[in-house]
């Protein structure tokens, strides 16, 4: 499988709770990175136990997954996962993938709407979706 479809089909494992079908994707060594929070989850097994133990209520809409046919062993996917009683965040992932498994990952999360915008950047925008569509 290509980067793409890897990454496509992570999505997909993740968004059913398919934990086993998560973990086949995964090298045994995979490093997954989340700047946001400075943390980063070392192996299969850390990888897919902070994901299964995230709190319930959550759903995965994938926006977008893309590669590039100059490296064709890196994908870029953007998700929305709106979660009851916390809102919806979204995840801009830099994927890394080997002989079919992902390698590496980098992860910038973000609450949609979590951030007020400074007064002076005012004059130049306007309002997004608060639900964080497109």
């Amino acid at each position: 499988m290509n980067a793409k479809s890897v990454i496509e089909a992570y999505w997909t494992r993740m968004e059913a709770r398919n934990w086993d079908g998560v973990a086949e994707l995964l090298a045994t060594d995979v490093v997954v990175e989340w700047p946001d929070t400075a943390e980063r989850f070392v192996g299969r097994e850390a990888c897919v136990g902070v994901n299964r133990e995230y709190p319930g209520g959550w759903s995965i809409r994938v926006l977008q997954v893309a590669a590039d046919t100059d490296h064709p062993d890196q994908a870029v996917s953007e998700v929305e996962v709106p979660q009851a009683g916390v809102g919806v965040s979204r995840a801009g992932s830099f994927w890394r993938v080997s002989a079919g498994l992902i390698v590496q990952g980098t992860e910038y999360w973000t609450t949609v709407g979590g951030e007020t915008p400074p007064a002076w950047r005012a004059a130049f925008s306007e309002p997004g979706s608060p639900a964080g569509t497109p």
